[in-house]
């Protein structure tokens, strides 16, 4: 089994301050990290729900993924990101599956991650993150 757990669900919002205060105000959670990641053109706060995180995430430029999204699909469920030990093995058996690769190689993630990206097209509808600790 290549999938240890799931490492997060990643919602888009339009406001993450918003976003970050009703999830404190409706589960008292709090933010355990926060990040702006340049090269994807988002703002993320996670927080810490056992031994996973929800991701709430935001664009920090018109032309990031985040960005797209919301202006097609509005607020929600972007993707989950599932933990694996070794992301380029994850990311070769998931091709080998059928899968459609966005990242053609294993590539820095928040947090000091290793990350790839799987289109929601190999993958039934669901945006696949594979993200190595």
């Amino acid at each position: 089994m290549l999938l240890t757990e799931i490492d997060h669900v990643a919602i888009a919002v339009h406001d993450l301050e918003a976003a970050i205060a009703y999830y404190r105000a409706a589960f008292g959670a709090e933010v355990h990290h926060r990040e702006v990641v340049e090269r994807d053109g988002v703002e993320e706060a996670l927080l810490k729900v056992a031994d996973s995180y929800i991701q709430l995430t935001t664009a920090t430029r018109e032309d990031s993924p985040i960005a797209k999204f919301l202006a097609n699909k509005g607020e929600g469920l972007h993707h989950v990101g599932y933990r694996v030990e070794n992301c380029a093995e994850a990311l070769a058996a998931m091709i080998a599956a059928g899968a459609r690769a966005i990242d053609e190689a294993p590539r820095p993630g928040s947090r000091g991650t290793t990350v790839a990206f799987i289109h929601p097209k190999g993958s039934f509808g669901t945006l696949i993150e594979l993200v190595q600790e």
